[in-house]
């Protein structure tokens, strides 16, 4: 029987069950919902929502990602090789990279 109830799809079923139960007695204890304005509206800390969008579009989005891809990879290729003069070079052009990537 041990085994039986350790078994995943048991396992699953039996858990299912007991997070129904609980969802049942959780909407029991709520009691009946009533709908208003301020329920539909936006909260964001007691502040009105922003009437514009902050940044427009996914051009900054996509400078920040650029930034961390390099900057990631950068570090993995330094990571994997030893100190020489290349791996100095390298390291120069990827600063370099990383400067005109955030002077835009």
């Amino acid at each position: 029987m041990r085994e039986i109830l350790l078994s995943p799809p048991i396992a699953f079923l039996v858990y299912a069950l007991i997070a129904e139960i609980i969802y049942l007695i959780g909407r029991a204890l709520a009691g009946p919902s009533q709908t208003t304005p301020l329920k539909s509206s936006t909260y964001s800390s007691g502040e009105a929502p922003p009437t514009q969008v902050a940044a427009p579009g996914y051009r900054p989005f996509f400078v920040v990602a650029l930034f961390f891809t390099i900057l990631h990879l950068g570090v993995l290729v330094l990571g994997t090789g030893g100190f020489t003069l290349i791996s100095g070079l390298y390291l120069a052009g990827l600063m370099l990279a990383l400067l005109a990537l955030i002077l835009g």
